[in-house]
């Protein structure tokens, strides 16, 4: 108690001194509760984030190893085994998606079934089947962003793509907002004989929504199926052929998995083109899900292919802004810590007949240590606790004002990009309020993991809370004990009496 009581008034009586070491301990107290808040909203925002996005696997060709077994001397022998070896790794039966779903890593599975066909009294829209160029909804960076994915070309010949969908959340190209519902609606049931068309072939052979049509095996015209079009829906113009009278999916029709099962079933020959897509429990099992579809008979040509890239880099910016407020607490507690040590070095020199007469009258190295210490202890708290108000303050618009920053670095990153490939300009960026998995750029380059998503992101809640300040309060002590430690040190080196000699 008379150690404390004794701090307090040496702190009054040296009260220039405290002030200067107190504005010091101010100044890092403001600088890392604004770190320490940005680092703390940054590390729940990103995991919020990883949260809200669910890991997809789709199943994707193994080009490397396809093309490991090429033989440059012997080429047409050897084109002819890998056109082999891709039709073979592309027959993916519902029975084997099923298999590969009867996982503990999995959650739910889902895919896409696509052949060609022809119609009765429905004129397509070109002289050919326009089937689209890219099955952009999970293997070319739609929902899920991946990369690759399996995006076979039909064998069936045929004026139309049917493609058809096991559930709504297969339905990526209307989830993603490339294609939108102008007329009518998408039907829930998933095993009736239900269809939509595009708006264009539907203005072509001047149909609408209630209307049939009969859609004809592309192998035997004597297997037909009637369909009844309960929407008609329109593709965004930023993923339309611009020198093409018709979008891409002019003529494709589509349904549910149900009616391709049934086409499936009357013709066993029919070839067909399946992507599934699997929801996988973490990004932690991915691996051991790979090994398991391996064991379970996956094609060595085939390989698991997953969005993570792609949801780390959305948080891209939010981890750039995270790494550099970590960097800066780091310089700030070691120039901060520099600081102070000086600082009581040369208040032990200054302070050394005090020392000398407290340490004459009997009181033991430890004491006046720790007394000196206590002193150092007091004035950092009080302005740790004042820099942690002030920190709170201003840590919202400093930590926006960095993700700021971060948005227009990755624009010019993207515009760039779109340079690189003669693309020109980047145009009007998005809405920043829509969701991720609506905001296309032009030219289609959202495939650039990281670039595009940065607009979610237009705000960070850096908060000062509890563990703010208990980490702040950890830190600042850890600090002023370091720097405290000169002080006794150099305590227990004085000698009272050569002290009071060289005074005299």
């Amino acid at each position: 108690m008379y150690i404390l009581k004794n701090a307090l008034v040496s702190i009054w009586r040296n009260k220039g001194r405290n002030l200067l070491i107190g504005i010091i301990i101010l100044v890092i107290a403001c600088s890392s509760s604004v770190t320490l808040a940005i680092n703390n909203s940054s590390n729940s925002l990103i995991e919020s984030y990883k949260n809200k996005y669910e890991v997809l696997a789709t199943l994707g060709v193994n080009r490397e190893n396809m093309m490991g077994e090429f033989d440059p001397n012997n080429k047409d022998n050897s084109r002819e085994d890998m056109m082999n070896k891709f039709s073979s790794a592309s027959k993916i039966s519902i029975e084997d998606i099923e298999k590969y779903a009867d996982s503990k890593y999995v959650k739910s599975y889902y895919y896409t079934i696509s052949t060609g066909v022809n119609a009765e009294d429905l004129e397509a829209a070109s002289a050919s089947s326009s089937s689209e160029g890219n099955d952009r909804g999970f293997p070319g960076g739609g929902r899920g962003g991946m990369g690759g994915g399996m995006n076979f070309t039909n064998a069936t010949s045929g004026d139309f793509t049917i493609k058809g969908y096991s559930s709504i959340e297969a339905m990526n190209e209307f989830i993603d907002g490339r294609y939108k519902i102008s007329s009518g609606e998408v039907s829930e049931d998933f095993d009736s004989m239900d269809c939509i068309i595009n708006s264009e072939l539907a203005t072509l052979n001047e149909m609408s929504v209630g209307d049939t049509i009969t859609i004809i095996d592309a192998e035997d015209d004597s297997k037909t199926y009637e369909l009844t079009v309960t929407g008609i829906f329109e593709e965004a113009n930023e993923d339309s052929n611009t020198m093409s009278m018709f979008s891409d999916s002019v003529n494709t029709i589509i349904t549910n998995s149900n009616v391709l099962a049934k086409m499936m079933t009357a013709n066993s020959d029919l070839v067909v083109s399946t992507s599934p897509t699997f929801v996988l429990t973490s990004d932690e099992v991915v691996d051991n899900f790979s090994s398991e579809l391996t064991e379970k008979g996956l094609s060595e040509n085939l390989m698991v292919e997953t969005n993570l890239d792609q949801v780390e880099g959305a948080t891209k910016t939010i981890s750039n802004v995270k790494n550099f407020a970590v960097t800066f607490l780091v310089i700030t507690l070691i120039i901060g810590t520099v600081v102070l040590l000086v600082i009581n070095m040369i208040n032990i020199r200054e302070r050394k007949y005090e020392i000398g007469v407290l340490r004459t009258i009997g009181m033991k190295k430890m004491a006046v240590s720790m007394q000196f210490l206590s002193e150092l202890i007091i004035v950092a708290f009080v302005f740790l606790l004042l820099g942690a108000g002030i920190g709170s303050i201003i840590s919202v618009p400093v930590s926006n004002s960095l993700l700021e920053n971060e948005i227009t670095s990755s624009q010019e990153e993207m515009s760039n990009i779109q340079g690189n490939f003669g693309k020109g300009n980047m145009g009007e960026r998005p809405d920043s309020g829509q969701e991720n998995r609506g905001n296309k750029m032009p030219g289609n380059l959202d495939k650039f993991n990281g670039v595009t998503t940065v607009q979610v992101f237009d705000s960070i809640n850096a908060v000062v809370d509890f563990k703010v300040l208990g980490e702040l309060l950890a830190l600042g002590m850890l600090i002023t004990v370091i720097s405290g430690i000169s002080t006794m040190v150099s305590i227990q080196r004085f000698s009272p009496l050569t002290i009071l000699k060289e005074r005299s």
